[in-house]
């Protein structure tokens, strides 16, 4: 079966190919992952990330689509509840900073794919500029750095952004510098930005692609059992107490 926009996030194709969101779903916890692919579990639809997905699908030009099947985005009387507001606001005021649609103005949702160390990847660029550059459109809370396992990391590195690009460059086989086109969910205004990564930090993640994808495609062929995180909401709603803990082991 060919991959296309329609089955791109089915689970056949998911199992048949590694994806961006998938490798990093497995670097967080390989059994929510493995899970996550199967259909036997599924992450719940926050408020935040609908109203990045309202933005996204405006870019994709698939906003009516987008409406008829997340009917929670309305009040009982049809109108738009007040976060959904404020999408359209964020998406008006990107749309009235020049350089932020030259990067958006590429070629919409370019599905790619290709292979790294014999595993098969799949990408969807938002935003493809051919023989010029890879853009990325991401709406997040805001641009500050996220404390993750003790240390503050950009919100590239902490939310695996870094490691998406590093695929995108790889599979689409040209080398081309990768963008992050961003904007913010502050209110009352939005912050807007485009995001360079330089190649070193690419090539970085490309080698840490390199040493996981061949474990984490064992894992969806069965030839190894995933490990468990324990601390994800999939191992939280999948776990079993065997025994009593003490208190001091529950500080970590």
């Amino acid at each position: 079966m060919m991959l296309t926009a329609e089955n791109y996030f089915s689970t056949e194709m998911n199992m048949k190919y590694m994806g961006c969101s998938q490798f990093k779903s497995f670097m967080e916890c390989e059994a929510a992952a493995l899970a996550e692919i199967k259909g036997e579990y599924a992450r719940e639809k926050s408020v935040s990330l609908l109203v990045g997905s309202y933005v996204d699908a405006h870019y994709e030009k698939t906003l009516d689509l987008f409406k008829a099947q997340n009917p929670e985005i309305f009040t009982q009387k049809g109108e738009l509840k007040s976060d959904y507001k404020h999408a359209e606001y964020i998406i008006a005021r990107l749309e009235r900073d020049e350089l932020f649609q030259q990067y958006m103005s590429g070629e919409k949702q370019v599905i790619k794919t290709g292979e790294i160390m014999g595993i098969p990847f799949k990408i969807k660029i938002d935003s493809y500029h051919p023989r010029d550059k890879i853009v990325d459109l991401k709406i997040m809370k805001d641009f500050d750095g996220i404390w993750k396992d003790g240390l503050k990391l950009s919100f590239v590195e902490a939310w695996g952004y870094d490691i998406q690009a590093a695929i995108y460059q790889f599979i689409e086989d040209n080398n081309l510098p990768f963008f992050i086109a961003g904007a913010t969910k502050q209110k009352p205004e939005p912050d807007l930005e485009i995001i360079s990564i330089p190649q070193s930090r690419l090539d970085y993640c490309l080698d840490m692609v390199i040493q996981y994808a061949p474990r984490f495609a064992d894992i969806k062929k069965g030839l190894i059992v995933p490990t468990r995180c324990g601390r994800c909401d999939y191992c939280k709603s999948t776990k079993i107490l065997t025994k009593p803990v003490e208190y001091l082991e529950l500080c970590g």
